[in-house]
């Protein structure tokens, strides 16, 4: 299969071009650097120069290939401030992607949270909707592509996608934070949950999604249904030789930043019916055990 990748040179997608080759696709990567280039080319996949607001470029490189998987989101727009415009722009590229695709019953992989499938006090499942979820609007135009003759289907992924191709996430934060503060910080008793995945797992999860997932699929990439964000932090504060403290609610914004008002939050998730629908099973650490590893504090 010709697989047309955007964000193929970051995070997950560097996991995932590798994946992909492997198993015999040939992958079309979209760069919009010259080093993304070189580095799409040194894995071995071809590249399409571009971005995400090229949407004719974007509908061209989809109506090219045999299937499309889309990871890439404007991250460095979340962190400015500007989460909205970013949840805007990604609602635009899976509407294109959706309509070059129309009518020809080929794949479409595209990219939630498992906070979309998040209800007060329950587990996120994969067939829960939580109105008003960040991008839940994209998600569901993935879903209703189904009935446009896409085999559409949307990867929702944990808060934490871990392993040694994690540079930026939220685990680099957390160990910046608590090395700047003097401290590896939690709110109120750390009891709330967090899911999370091996990086390898989840890309291995979007190759299942592209080559079998059936039209209109919510999957959930989820390896640990829900870590105690207490016990995330005192791993950080034992790997760094820093104590673990509880930060004062009125300082939260200042301590973790953007992150202030996800740290609370209890988001435990599910992928018991993803696993049994494609035969998914994480082999990888979990995040404790991939913590107790080097690769998140060695280099700074």
């Amino acid at each position: 299969m010709h697989v047309f990748l955007t964000g193929a040179t970051g995070h997950l997608g560097s996991a995932l071009v590798p994946d992909l080759l492997a198993a015999g696709h040939r992958v079309t990567g979209l760069a919009r650097s010259d080093a993304s280039a070189a580095a799409l080319a040194a894995l071995g996949a071809d590249v399409r120069r571009g971005d995400l607001d090229d949407l004719d470029a974007l509908r061209a490189a989809a109506a090219s290939a045999d299937g499309v998987v889309h990871l890439a989101f404007k991250h460095e727009a979340m962190l400015s401030g500007d989460y909205a415009g970013a949840i805007a722009d990604d609602l635009r590229v899976v509407r294109a992607l959706a309509e070059a695709l129309a009518g020809t019953g080929k794949p479409l992989v595209g990219t939630g949270g498992t906070g979309g499938g998040s209800v007060p006090g329950r587990i996120s499942l994969e067939s829960r909707v939580a109105p008003g979820a960040p991008r839940t609007e994209a998600e569901q135009v993935l879903v209703d592509a189904a009935a446009d003759g896409v085999r559409a289907s949307v990867v929702r992924l944990p808060p934490v996608v871990h392993g040694p191709l994690d540079r930026h996430g939220f685990v680099p934060r957390l160990i910046r934070t608590a090395r700047a503060t003097g401290f590896s910080g939690h709110l109120g008793d750390g009891a709330n949950r967090w899911p999370a995945v091996h990086t390898l797992d989840a890309a291995r999860l979007y190759r299942l999604a592209l080559e079998h997932a059936p039209a209109g699929t919510r999957l959930h990439a989820v390896g640990d249904e829900g870590v105690p964000f207490r016990g995330i932090a005192e791993r950080i504060g034992l790997r760094l030789g820093l104590p673990t403290a509880p930060v004062d609610e009125a300082r939260a914004d200042e301590h973790f930043g953007f992150l202030a008002r996800i740290v609370p939050l209890d988001l435990p998730a599910s992928a018991e019916a993803t696993r049994a629908l494609l035969g998914w099973r994480p082999t990888r650490p979990g995040l404790l055990d991939d913590l107790d590893r080097d690769h998140y504090f060695t280099g700074e």
